[in-house]
């Protein structure tokens, strides 16, 4: 199967900034698309950002301009960079990955445990 291994997580300051990866590993023939959910306490999960194969974004109206997503395919990771962090980013945050295995033709669909992220004011 496929494992996914987040870190990156922690409390800062707003204002402050961090990095968070995600590392796919297991029985992986290929992956699409890449993206990092969020979910504060109390709310649904949200889409933050994600990335495809061909490196195209897309993030939520909240993080634009502040947050920044990236992968390197040959490690099978994805980066999301948190700058200008704010209280209200404050949630967990988790990994998704599409993956297809060998000799199958299906896309699924892994995540991650999450990792916290807390923002002080």
């Amino acid at each position: 199967q496929v494992q996914l291994v987040e870190s990156g997580g922690g409390l800062v300051q707003a204002g402050g900034s961090l990095r968070l990866s995600c590392a796919a590993s297991g029985n992986i023939f290929s992956i699409n698309d890449m993206g990092w959910y969020r979910q504060a306490l109390g709310k649904k999960r949200e889409l933050v950002a994600r990335i495809t194969r061909g490196d195209s974004t897309n993030y939520a109206d909240s993080v634009k301009a502040r947050f920044t997503i990236s992968r390197d395919n040959a490690k099978n990771t994805v980066y999301l960079q948190m700058d200008s962090l704010k209280p209200e980013d404050t949630a967990i945050y988790y990994c998704n990955v599409e993956a297809k295995l060998p000799h199958s033709v299906r896309l699924y669909n892994y995540w991650g445990q999450g990792t916290q992220v807390t923002v002080s004011s």
